[in-house]
């Protein structure tokens, strides 16, 4: 939303925005002190502050230091944003949005090219990450698996771990030296990290992912002891925990051996609700028992480690019609995440994670069967890293639950109902303050206005269909005290010597809030919208919410020797309001789309931060600030009446304070090179440095045919991306047809040629919704064979593309399904077969194991920056070939973006959707994802900034593999400006090297 000329100018009479609750009773008490710890104000941010912490949990809440914290966290993926400089930008915009948290899979497979191999440098620089996170003031939860599932090949496991003796995720020894290896190289860098030694911000760590197989056998009791007791001896201290895959009790406190410590683990489930059902009670509302969710440990808090913030999408696009994610996201709003984040919490959920709040990119070889390249996942903050209106409801209720210590400690209350009782009402109260919390429902398909008259709530509101609204009363406001509002509190600070406190409702009610004032006190209006009136102690505010943009009151009196302001937003203008913590004490800004950071220099305070509409700005801060700068730039402002700065308006007519992000030119992509392979297909092709295909044993569970050999790709070190198959076949005069059955995850696809004509192309079909979770796909090929046109041998040649593996889930190994040629059987005489194999070469230094399949002009640096395109032909696109294999294209481009400019740009391919082909896309040598042009639903991919040189040249590889059976492109190519915004962070270029 812009803040006009109109509406900034309404600020003139404001006054400031932002207060410290000192909390709505109860002192601080030392960790520990009693068995009750009291309501009191929550711990500061997280910091690497040297000094050693205790942390603790009742049935409440997390204890820090004795202090009471509520987790608000949202997940991100580092591996899934291969840009460490662009991880900054998205943990600062988590943190000005209300998390406190971050939660982070660490994936074995991105960090492990092959057995005793680990690498944390470049893009997979975990300690970095960390670092970051503790910089940014976020608390992290570490989730290294070993097994992860989140959608990636073979749910984290590394491909080289298919082909190793021993049954995943059970105690199996085989298994367990592995996931030792790999646990003491994360756990190495993360003991470096730990809130409890003061070095570092992690406060929780995960061990396994989802388990839920053998919960009564010695294979999961003792996997599940073998893990704590492996991650306390390298000396992580904090609490541990498992995600329950749903609400089954499995691995509640005692459920298995962890060496007689007691207090050191948490249970947590999973909840993926879909937004038409009816928001479940997952805790103290609910049916109780194992199988309630939180009520499965009744002595530990209610925790969510994910919680459904949007869904996956499926290679078709089945889930979401074909629309893909932006239809996850309008599915998921901002009315769903409040309906079900508001249940939670009235549920007793405290420790909350929100999965995903940044989904990213599955770049590379990196996606699961299940899923494309885009990772979007419909969450709050895009794949093109830009805010969305969903993160109205977290960032309000993020900004309460750190502001408002109340909301830590609440016990269910007597029963009340609305007036209208198609409104579902809980009720809430905090034990040591006597505050009332109501969560107030809609569970259906219209808005319902309503009263509560059991709580003393004798004014309509509204809620609209299938959202919510958290209402309270009797709530400490500083120094005066809240008797009901109709609006939902988002925020209470202080800053200077004035308490602020926030309001938030839909645009255009009229919201209402009570005060308790033993006397008159004075009122002004610091915008023409409100209206009050005081009657027998009791002072009514009327606002209009977001008419005109926030709205303000200041409260003087009545009392209480601290003033107070109101301000009254609805969800758009909520979002512009920014409270940041300070050495000296907190500051509020309201007015630009994002607030990096605020440094106190004396009376100047220094702003950092993102804008995309020319903005005004007005900040509340301190005693004594008299000064602004904005990302470097001082700003011309003026004290107001109410104790806060505001940036004058420029004398130049139309434009604001803080402007808006300049355009973003793009240039058109042109210039291509082109040049067909597919070598390996030539009889005559020189196949003799490739890998004998002669084993006869396989720890895969697919089984081994008969016949023999092993065709299996990973079991001659072969993992990721296409694999190509040679055999030289004798006394194969009399062939008539060839049979290939195959395996792949979703979307693979076989081509094969005889003595290098081609026989056909089979793929594997799009799933619908009921197959959309398959991970394995096989088939068999069969093709008939024209008669020699010379001699024996004859060469067969087929390349598989692989797809990816399938994740374990079930604990099955199902992993270890084999990937390509599984068997070969001949019709006609008895010709004898003698194979080869050749996949991806040794994997890319830089870019890692998953970049890179076993294409010839990828085993030859076709994609890579620098590489000659001798005997390459010019080429204009769009094309229209028919051939069975592959054709790259080439080209570079110049990107000039301006400096102080965070432009977010993509890659869009469109052709006709007729067309059978598929394309690689290579940035700069990065594989950023695949594109199928029959099959969709993607079409635009985000090439993230420092693979990409937004003021630099940029080299684009692409890869087309078709089938011949129509004409294929490339169509369209083109970039795409996804969002920008005048601001953003510094991005340091990441390596590339080409040849």
């Amino acid at each position: 939303m812009e803040l006009t000329r109109r509406t900034f100018g309404a600020l003139a009479g404001t006054t400031a925005l932002g207060f410290a609750l000192s909390g709505s009773g109860g002192e601080t008490t030392r960790a520990y002190a009693s068995h009750s710890v009291p309501t009191g104000p929550a711990p500061g941010a997280p910091a690497a502050d040297r000094v050693r912490h205790k942390v603790g949990h009742d049935k409440h809440s997390l204890l820090v230091d004795g202090r009471r914290l509520v987790l608000w966290s949202g997940e991100m993926h580092p591996f899934r944003l291969p840009s460490p400089s662009l991880w900054r930008d998205v943990l600062q915009k988590m943190r000005a949005h209300g998390f406190n948290a971050v939660s982070v899979y660490v994936a074995w497979n991105y960090h492990s090219p092959g057995p005793g191999q680990y690498d944390f440098t470049g893009v997979r620089d975990l300690d970095l990450f960390l670092r970051t996170a503790t910089e940014t003031g976020l608390y992290v939860i570490l989730r290294p698996g070993p097994y992860i599932n989140a959608e990636v090949d073979g749910g984290g496991f590394p491909g080289w771990l298919t082909a190793t003796a021993g049954r995943a995720r059970t105690s199996d020894p085989a298994y367990l030296s592995y996931v030792d290896e790999w646990l003491t190289e994360v756990n190495a860098i993360a003991v470096r990290h730990l809130f409890t030694k003061g070095s570092g911000t992690v406060l929780l760590y995960q061990i396994e992912n989802e388990y839920d197989a053998f919960v009564d056998e010695s294979l999961g009791r003792d996997y599940m002891s073998h893990l704590y007791k492996k991650v306390r001896a390298d000396g992580i201290d904090v609490p541990l925990f498992h995600n329950d895959k749903g609400r089954n009790g499995y691995w509640a406190p005692g459920s298995f051996n962890t060496g007689g410590e007691e207090r050191g683990w948490l249970y947590g489930f999973d909840g993926y609700p879909v937004p038409s059902e009816v928001p479940p009670d997952w805790g103290d509302f609910g049916v109780g028992g194992l199988k309630g969710g939180a009520t499965a440990s009744p002595r530990t808090p209610g925790f969510i480690p994910e919680f459904g913030g949007g869904w996956f999408d499926p290679w078709g696009g089945a889930t979401f019609d074909g629309k893909g994610y932006a239809e996850a996201r309008r599915t998921r709003d901002a009315a769903y995440e409040r309906r079900f984040q508001l249940t939670n919490l009235a549920n007793g959920i405290t420790v909350h994670n929100v999965y995903m709040t940044f989904g990213g990119t599955s770049w590379g070889w990196l996606p699961a069967p299940q899923v494309y390249t885009s990772y979007d996942y419909g969450a709050a903050i895009d794949e093109a890293r830009r805010q969305t209106p969903k993160l109205a409801p977290t960032h309000q209720l993020g900004h309460l639950l750190r502001t408002v210590p109340d909301f830590a400690k609440l016990d269910r209350a007597d029963a009340v109902r609305a007036a209208d009782e198609r409104l579902k009402v809980y009720h809430l109260t905090n034990p040591d303050t006597g505050s009332h919390v109501y969560v107030a429902r809609n569970d259906t398909d219209a808005p319902i206005t309503t009263t509560i008259p059991d709580a003393g709530i004798d004014v309509a509101f509204t809620v609209a269909a299938h959202d919510a609204r958290l209402l309270a009363a009797n709530l400490r406001l500083g120094g005066r005290t809240l008797k009901y509002a109709t609006a939902q509190p988002m925020m209470c600070l202080r800053v200077g010597r004035m308490d602020v406190a926030v309001f938030t409702a839909p645009h255009g009610e009229m919201a209402q809030v009570l005060l308790e004032c033993p006397e008159e006190p004075l009122v002004t209006r610091g915008d023409a919208q409100p209206a009050w009136n005081y009657d027998l102690g009791i002072l009514r505010i009327t606002v209009p919410m977001g008419v005109g943009g926030p709205a303000r009151v200041r409260i003087e009196g009545g009392g209480s020797d601290t003033p107070l302001l109101l301000i009254f937003a609805d969800d758009p203008w909520s979002l512009r309001l920014f409270p940041v913590d300070t050495p000296t004490g907190p500051v509020l800004v309201y007015g630009p789309s994002l607030v990096r950071g605020v440094t106190l220099d004396g009376a100047t305070a220094h702003l950092s931060g993102d804008t995309v509409e020319g903005t005004g700005m007005e900040v509340w801060g301190p005693r004594g600030m008299a000064r602004i700068t904005w990302n470097g730039r001082p700003l011309r402002t003026s004290a107001t009446p109410m104790g806060s700065l505001r940036a004058d308006m420029p004398a130049t007519p139309g434009q604001l304070p803080i402007p808006g992000v300049g355009e973003v030119r793009l240039p058109a992509l042109g210039g291509w090179r082109r040049r067909t392979e597919n070598f390996e297909a030539l009889p005559d092709y020189d196949d003799s440095g490739w890998t004998r295909a002669e084993r006869t044993s396989s720890f895969s569970v697919t089984p081994v045919p008969k016949r023999g050999p092993v065709l299996f790709a990973d079991d001659y070190g072969f993992h990721y991306g296409d694999v190509w198959y040679r055999a030289r076949l004798t006394d194969a005069d009399e062939l008539e047809a060839v049979s290939l059955s195959y395996s792949t995850g979703t979307q693979g696809l076989l081509m094969a040629w005889l003595d290098g004509e081609p026989l056909g192309t089979h793929r594997m079909p799009v799933p619908d919704k009921s197959t959309a979770r398959k991970g394995s796909w096989t088939a068999t090929a069969t093709f008939d064979v024209p008669p020699p046109a010379g001699p024996s041998p004859r060469v067969l040649s087929v390349l598989v593309r692989r797809m990816a593996h399938d994740m374990d889930g079930r604990s099955a190994d199902s992993h270890k399904v084999a990937r390509g040629l599984t068997d070969v059987t001949f019709k006609g005489g008895s010709p004898k077969a003698s194979w080869r194999i050749q996949g991806e070469t040794a994997p890319d230094p830089v870019r890692g194991p998953l970049n890179n399949g076993g294409l010839y002009g990828e085993r030859k640096g076709w994609h890579l920056p620098g590489f000659t395109e001798e005997h390459w032909e010019s080429a204009e696109l769009p094309r229209a070939d028919r051939r069975q294999g592959v054709t790259w294209y080439r080209t570079t481009f110049r990107l000039a973006v301006d400096a102080g400019i965070d432009a977010s740009i993509g890659l869009t391919l469109d052709d006709d959707p007729k067309r059978a082909y598929r394309v690689q896309i290579f940035l700069n040598g990065w594989n950023m994802g695949q594109y199928v042009n029959d099959v969709g639903p993607q079409h635009t991919f985000v090439l993230p900034n420092g693979i990409l040189r937004t003021r630099g040249t940029n080299t684009l590889a692409l890869a087309v593999l078709s089938d011949g059976t129509t004409e294929s492109g490339p169509g369209d190519v083109r970039l795409t400006a996804l969002g920008a915004s005048a601001g953003g962070v510094p991005v340091t270029p990441v390596d590339s090297p080409g040849r």
